[in-house]
C-alpha cells in the first residue's frame, strides 16, 4: 500500500537496477509481474538517458502461476544471455515474486552459464532501495574478486613510492539515480589528480567486469557514497587489506578533511587548509558582511544520511545557520543521524512517512528547508524556501550542465543553492513590509507568488472576517489582526497565528484583533 503514496525509497530490486544500469556488460534477469516493470521510467524520466536499463523481466501473469513458473524464469534467463551476451549475470525477483519462492537466482545458477551468474536475495518486506543497491554491488564485487582474494592479505599502501608511481585510487558508490553522482565523480577525480593522485576504477558508475578485476590493484578506496558502498568497502579491507577513506568531501571543511585523510592514508604530505579559500567561495562570503543577514537563519533538514550529515555541518560551521531539525529515511544511518543531532541539541527524526516530515518542518517554523523533492513540496505548502539535497529527486535536479555536491566546486554549488532562496526570502519579507504603502502596486507577488506571505502551514486569510474552527470554537479573525499579522516575517507567520489562536481559546476571546496578538506575544515570552 505504501506505493501508492510517496515513497523516499523504492524496493530493494530497484536498488538492484540502479547497479546493472550503471555498468557495462551487466545484465540483471528480474522475475517479476507485468506490474512491477514500472522503474524503467525512473532512468528514461529521471535520469533523462537514452536507454532503457539492462533489464529482462519474467513478466508472469496470473495465468502463468498454476503453471512451472520455474521453467519460465530459466527460458527467459536463456533468451537473455543469447541476446545481450553479458559479461556477468544478475538475477533476482521482486517484491511480488518473492512470496512465490522460485529461487530464480539458484536456478540461473544451476544452468551451466558461461559468464559470472550472481544470486540477488534481497528482502524486500524488510529492506528497500539503498540497501538493494549496497548488497547487490557487495555481491557482485565479492563474486568476481573470489579467485583473487589471498590466503593472507598484505597490502602496503605507500607500496606507489617504491614502484615509482603515482598513488591510485578507486572510487566507489556513484551509481544512477544517485544525486549528482556523475558530477561528483568529475570533481574528486579533478580534485585527486591536482593533488598527484591517479582514480584507477570509479564503480559501478561507468564499470564493467574487468574494471572490478581491478579493484585490488588500488592503494586506496574511496568511500563516496557509505548507502552503497560501504559494505563493499569494509570487504576488500578484511580480503585484501586495502585501507578506505571514511570523509566525504561535502562542504570546505569536509572536502580539507577528505584530502588530508587520503594524504595521510597514502603516506603524502597533507595539503594546506588555505586551498579551500582558493578554490570556493563559499568561504569568502561566510565572512563577508553582506553574509550577516544569513547569521542564525533557522534551517530544517532532512535526506539520504551521507547529504543530511553534510549538510548539517555546513549549516552549523560554515554558513552560520542554526540548524532546527535534523533526520533521515535512511534507517541503515540513524546511529550517525542521531549522533550528529545530539551534538546540536536535537533529536534525530528517523522517519519514511513524508507526511511525519512535514507535520516536524512545520513545528520546527524553519526559514529554509534543505530536503528531498517530497520536502520540497512540503515547503511550498507551508510558504518555506526550499533546496532539494537528496534523493529522491525530480528530473530538475538532474541537470544537463554539471553541477557537483563534492569538492570545491561542490561548495560553490551549495552556495548558489542554498543561499539563493534564503535571499528571495528576503525579498519576500521586504515586499510584504511594504505592501501597505501608498506608491505600492496592488497585489504585487513576489517570487513565490500567491503562497508567498501565506504563513507556514496556513492558507491565506483575505476575506473580511476569516473564521477557523478549533476544539469547536468559533475564532473571528479582525481587520486589524489580519493587518498586524501580515507585518510579520512570513516564515514565522504560521506560528504566530497558531500561537494567537491558541492563547485565545485559553482566555475565552473569540475575536482575535491586533491587541491580542500583542497578549499572546507577551503571553509566550513570560
Amino acid at each position: 500500500m505504501q506505493l501508492t503514496l510517496w515513497t523516499y525509497e523504492g524496493p530493494p530490486h530497484v536498488g538492484a537496477m540502479r547497479i546493472a544500469a550503471s555498468m557495462e556488460g551487466v545484465h540483471y534477469v528480474l522475475h517479476a509481474p507485468q506490474g512491477d516493470t514500472y522503474a524503467d521510467l525512473l532512468f528514461t524520466m529521471i535520469e533523462r538517458r537514452g536507454k532503457r536499463p539492462p533489464v529482462t523481466y519474467t513478466t508472469f501473469q496470473a495465468r502463468d502461476l498454476g503453471g512451472d513458473t520455474a521453467e519460465l524464469v530459466k527460458r527467459h534467463v536463456r533468451e537473455a544471455v543469447d541476446r545481450f551476451q553479458p559479461n556477468a549475470l544478475l538475477v533476482g525477483e521482486s517484491c511480488t515474486a518473492e512470496l512465490i519462492q522460485d529461487q530464480p537466482g539458484a536456478l540461473a545458477q544451476g544452468m551451466g552459464l558461461t559468464m559470472p551468474v550472481v544470486n540477488l536475495e534481497l528482502p524486500a518486506y524488510s529492506k528497500k532501495e539503498n540497501w538493494g543497491a549496497a548488497e547487490t554491488l557487495y555481491q557482485l564485487v565479492r563474486n568476481l574478486l573470489k579467485d583473487q582474494v589471498p590466503s593472507q592479505p598484505s597490502h602496503d599502501p605507500n607500496a606507489w613510492k617504491a614502484e615509482g608511481r603515482r598513488p591510485r585510487v578507486n572510487l566507489l558508490g556513484p551509481s544512477l539515480l544517485g544525486f549528482r553522482c556523475r558530477d561528483d565523480v568529475l570533481e574528486v577525480q579533478r580534485l585527486l589528480t591536482m593533488h598527484g593522485i591517479d582514480v584507477g576504477v570509479f564503480a559501478p558508475l561507468g564499470a564493467g567486469v574487468e574494471d572490478v578485476l581491478r579493484l585490488p590493484k588500488a592503494d586506496l578506496n574511496v568511500c563516496l557514497y557509505p548507502e552503497v558502498a560501504e559494505s563493499t568497502c569494509s570487504w576488500l579491507e578484511r580480503n585484501f587489506g586495502i585501507p578506505f577513506s571514511r570523509t566525504v568531501p561535502i562542504g570546505v571543511g569536509a572536502t580539507h578533511d577528505f584530502l588530508v585523510e587520503v594524504h595521510r592514508l597514502l603516506g603524502m604530505e597533507p595539503p594546506s587548509a588555505e586551498e579551500g579559500y582558493r578554490r570556493s567561495r563559499l568561504p569568502w562570503y561566510s565572512e563577508s558582511v553582506d553574509s550577516t543577514y544569513l547569521t542564525g537563519k533557522r534551517v530544517f533538514i532532512f535526506g539520504d544520511g551521507t547529504h543530511a550529515l553534510a549538510a548539517a555541518r555546513i549549516c552549523k560551521e560554515e554558513l552560520g545557520f542554526t540548524v532546527v531539525g535534523l533526520g533521515t529515511y535512511s534507517r541503515e544511518m540513524a546511529r550517525p543521524v542521531r549522533t550528529a543531532a545530539k551534538e546540536l541539541g536535537l533529536e534525530a527524526l528517523i522517519c519514511d512517512d513524508y507526511l511525519a516530515v512535514e507535520t516536524a518542518m512545520a513545528e520546527a517554523a524553519p526559514e529554509l528547508v534543505l530536503g528531498t523533492q517530497m520536502e520540497r513540496h512540503s515547503a511550498k505548502r507551508l510558504g518555506i524556501p526550499c533546496a532539494v539535497i537528496s534523493t529522491p529527486m525530480h528530473v530538475q535536479d538532474v541537470p544537463a550542465r554539471t553541477s557537483p555536491q563534492m569538492g570545491w566546486e561542490g561548495a560553490n554549488v551549495i552556495f548558489d543553492d542554498w543561499v539563493h532562496p534564503l535571499m528571495m526570502g528576503l525579498e519576500e519579507h521586504l515586499i510584504g513590509m511594504f505592501r501597505h504603502d501608498f506608491e505600492f502596486v496592488d497585489g504585487h507577488q513576489s517570487h513565490l507568488g500567491h503562497s508567498g506571505g501565506s504563513g507556514a502551514g496556513v492558507d491565506t486569510k483575505t476575506a473580511e472576517h476569516a473564521t477557523v474552527e478549533v476544539d469547536e470554537h468559533a475564532l473571528i479573525w479582525t481587520d486589524d489582526g489580519e493587518a498586524e499579522l501580515k507585518k510579520i516575517p512570513f516564515f514565522v507567520r504560521g506560528k504566530v497565528r497558531r500561537n494567537a489562536e491558541a492563547y485565545a481559546l485559553q482566555v475565552g476571546c473569540r475575536e482575535i484583533n491586533s491587541e491580542t496578538l500583542y497578549d499572546a506575544k507577551a503571553h509566550y515570552k513570560a
